[in-house]
């Protein structure tokens, strides 16, 4: 088999994480103050993979351009290709078919995060020579997945997108490696009643036509890092993998366990619990931060608690009363508390934002 390509999907709108996502494309939130997107490229990467397409959306194409680069950092080198509009990932396998020429590839849903990379899936792929190798994992909600079933011997019998009644439990991971008769496939299939071209069509096409399409059950994590939760969840998987590292300034503070605290961080009569990230020239002042706590660079918290929370860039909590937790603030959002009596709640929010207050 020659050398594969690889495919990465970053042209989504992201509507299940607006606010944040109508000003930053949704595979740059940053899970360990590290772009969901680049633990995607760096998958690739790792598994031998050094040409990478992706696929950008007219609105948030520059935003990832200026800051994935030309893929060199990575060490791999990154073409962009311009889907007009989402409409459905076989849409984007034939949108990419110009780069794609005819090498085999592995396609990578750029908001999904996979424990363990995808070496070992391209040596299998490399090893078995199917048409098409799919990723499954047994989900508590299948409805809203594309959905596998397989036959006695294991094999890829039928696929169904988002269905109402499941046969099984076995979704697809958004991890996905193909030869070039995909496009064939593509091109073969009619949009489905949402109006997308759909990839579990495509391979249901070549599962009718008889061509081989072998399966991967995941042992390990997966996440779509879509919705909130699943963003914290995610963040939290991978901070557990973290390795102590104190590069910032400590003034009569604290870290205890697994933490990271970047260079020109500064930390005065504060504590931190691990796994957490403390990102450059953040200031924590007479503060709390907790576990599974991602700070972003130049972020402030002072007289307050944070936990379990992501902040992203220049993001700041300032004198709150209780403890912040399970929650998401986007770039430059202040978090205070006004001092004044009698006390009373001030927001400026955006559409679609969610307030619990306890």
């Amino acid at each position: 088999m020659e050398q594969l390509k690889g495919l990465i999907l970053s042209g989504g709108k992201g509507t299940r994480l607006r606010p944040i996502t109508y000003t930053s494309a949704k595979q740059l939130v940053p899970v360990a103050n590290k772009p969901v997107l680049f633990y995607g490229i760096e998958a690739m990467a790792a598994a031998g993979v050094r040409e990478v397409g992706i696929i950008i959306a007219p609105e948030t194409g520059d935003e990832i351009r200026s800051l994935t680069g030309d893929g060199s950092r990575f060490g791999v080198q990154i073409s962009y290709i311009e889907q007009d509009a989402p409409l459905g990932l076989a849409h984007a396998v034939l949108t990419a078919e110009s780069f794609l020429a005819s090498s085999p590839f592995v396609m990578y849903l750029g908001d999904n995060l996979l424990q363990g990379g995808i070496t070992e899936l391209v040596a299998e792929f490399r090893e078995h020579e199917p048409e098409a190798l799919i990723l499954l994992t047994p989900v508590p909600d299948p409805e809203n997945y594309g959905v596998a079933e397989l036959d006695a011997q294991g094999a890829v019998a039928r696929l169904v997108e988002k269905p109402k009644k499941p046969a099984t439990d076995l979704a697809l991971v958004g991890v996905y490696m193909f030869t070039p008769r995909i496009h064939d496939a593509a091109r073969a299939i009619a949009p489905s009643g949402r109006g997308e071209l759909e990839i579990t069509d495509a391979i249901q096409w070549l599962v009718d036509e008889t061509h081989r399409v072998e399966s991967h059950v995941v042992r390990g994590w997966w996440k779509d890092t879509g919705r909130l939760d699943d963003m914290l969840e995610a963040n939290r998987l991978i901070l557990e993998t973290v390795e102590r590292r104190v590069d910032g300034e400590l003034v009569d503070a604290q870290i205890h366990g697994r933490v990271i605290v970047e260079g020109g961080a500064r930390l005065e009569r504060s504590t931190v619990r691990g796994p957490a990230i403390i990102g450059a020239g953040a200031v924590l002042r007479d503060a709390y931060v907790g576990p599974y706590t991602a700070v972003g660079p130049g972020c402030v918290i002072e007289q307050a608690e944070v936990e379990h929370s992501i902040l992203l860039e220049g993001s700041s909590v300032r004198g709150l009363q209780g403890r912040m937790e399970s929650s998401l603030l986007g770039k430059n959002v202040t978090i205070s508390r006004d001092q004044r009596q009698p006390r009373a709640y001030r927001f400026m929010v955006g559409d679609n934002s969610e307030i619990g207050i306890l």
